[in-house]
């Protein structure tokens, strides 16, 4: 008995000693996580106004890396902040709100930093009795068939938050998931690379940035890097190693997560082929271009407030709040909040290149571009579009299956966030969601029967007999 106690004492020694050890220098998957979860429900709160734990149950560990569910969160409101650790003790991160700029995560711990950043904060969601897109009144009259598209469950998908459908520059349907409703603002993911470009085209309108400029940062001076040009990064063709993976800590997670200057992180990595040369699609790439512009446009707080000023003003997208990290540096690859009908006017900006309410806010020539193939990759844009939906392997054409326009082209997040725009049909598709890649869902079949809907509707109209006097 005395040598199996002394068995079991050296057991409980070791993990003792392991979690001491994990406490001061926690591996870097658990700071990942912890970030990550801070992160996700500080912003939630904070933009969405939703309950913290609903929040980690739902959206941070239901759909994610089992690790997940071992992390505890806590909340103090009244400052604006989250911790996150796993198991509560181990790898702690906190996050916190900053007025008009989401929540960002400190993963050096430096949170005096957080009350040096303020924006003009979002107005909310418009109040005006005018119609979409002027103001949030609708008008669904004779819009029944694309009512009965979006009551399918088969065809919005499963997680669906919110679908908003745009013909003819008017709002014909939409459909939100349960807790969810046209006030809220949803998170983008990797559709926030195609705002990203389209701030890099205010930049450029305002005189302060060339598509061709290189030089781009100080850091890169006197070695090939400086070769790199604004096209290029818009192209994610720049030739910078960066890993995308997700899931683990790879570059992408190591930036999102552990690093409080993303910018800075993107910048620091080798060439690993000449610029303009390689295809390689990187959030650091968006992140880079966040910091070209800003450094472009002014100082801080003229940079700060560029995106609403520049763009969601003019637009109307008054629910929008794009978050930057804990440098000052918007996360231009990932981290805007918007309401669906907010997504669906900057979609409707693109359809009409880039003219909005009789201004035209951005050239035709660069909105176009924006959707031209990319020099590198026949199916990636000039403009950090997709000129495919999703699917495990995207390939130009891969749309015309589905019975979808050659001209279709998409914004594209993850866990199943799209904007479709098919200008030859006038039309615009908003599909937010908590759906996970793995469950293989497909946005080209809703928006193909959404089509086929105007279609019909289209038919029928012309074929409504005139009360006229004339054709009496």
């Amino acid at each position: 008995m005395r040598g199996w106690k002394a068995v079991l004492a050296g057991i409980g020694g070791l993990v003792v000693v392991a979690v001491l050890y994990a406490v001061i220098v926690p591996p870097e998957l658990l700071r990942v996580g912890a970030g990550y979860s801070a992160k996700i429900t500080c912003s939630a709160e904070a933009l969405q106004g939703r309950d913290p734990d609903e929040v980690l149950e739902t959206d941070v560990q239901a759909p994610g890396n089992p690790l997940l569910r071992a992390f505890w969160v806590s909340t103090d409101r009244r400052a604006g902040r989250v911790r996150a650790a796993f198991a509560g003790i181990i790898a702690p991160t906190t996050a916190e709100e900053r007025v008009g700029l989401g929540c960002a995560t400190y993963p050096d711990g430096n949170l005096a930093d957080a009350g040096d950043q303020s924006a003009p904060p979002a107005p909310g969601p418009s109040k005006s009795a005018a119609l979409w897109p002027t103001g949030s009144k609708t008008d669904l009259t004779g819009q029944g068939r694309f009512d009965a598209v979006l009551r399918d469950d088969a065809l919005t998908g499963p997680g669906m938050r919110a679908v908003v459908v745009i013909k003819d520059g008017k709002l014909v349907a939409e459909r939100y998931g349960d807790g969810f409703d046209a006030a809220t603002p949803l998170l983008g993911w990797s559709m926030t690379k195609t705002v990203t470009a389209a701030l890099v085209g205010t930049a450029i309108e305002a005189g302060k940035l060339r598509m061709d400029q290189s030089d781009l940062l100080p850091e890169w001076q006197g070695d090939d890097r400086a070769k790199i040009t604004v096209a290029q990064l818009m192209s994610m063709s720049s030739g910078l190693r960066f890993n995308e993976d997700y899931g683990d800590v790879s570059d992408v997670t190591r930036m999102l997560y552990l690093e409080p200057d993303m910018a800075q992180f993107a910048a620091s990595q080798p060439l690993d082929h000449p610029p303009g040369t390689h295809f390689s699609y990187s959030s650091g790439t968006a992140v880079l271009l966040s910091r070209i512009w800003q450094n472009a446009v002014g100082d801080t707080s003229t940079a700060l407030a560029w995106p609403r000023r520049k763009l969601f003003d003019p637009l109307g997208m008054s629910s929008a709040t794009l978050e930057t990290d804990a440098s000052g540096t918007f996360v231009g690859s990932s981290y805007l909040y918007a309401t669906a009908r907010d997504w669906a006017r900057f979609g409707q900006f693109l359809l009409q290149d880039g003219k909005w309410d009789g201004r035209q806010l951005l050239p035709a020539e660069f909105v176009q571009r924006m959707h031209a193939p990319a020099p590198t990759d026949g199916v990636y844009g000039q403009g950090m579009t997709w000129l495919a939906g999703p699917s495990d392997q995207q390939k130009a054409g891969d749309d015309a299956r589905f019975g979808l326009p050659a001209d279709t082209y998409w914004l594209e997040g993850h866990d199943g966030q799209t904007v479709t725009v098919i200008p030859s049909a006038d039309m615009v598709v908003v599909r937010m969601g908590l759906t996970p890649s793995d469950l293989n869902y497909r946005p080209q079949k809703l928006v193909a029967a959404l089509l086929d809907a105007a279609k019909a509707t289209a038919h029928a109209s012309s074929n409504i007999p005139s009360n006229s006097a004339e054709d009496r």
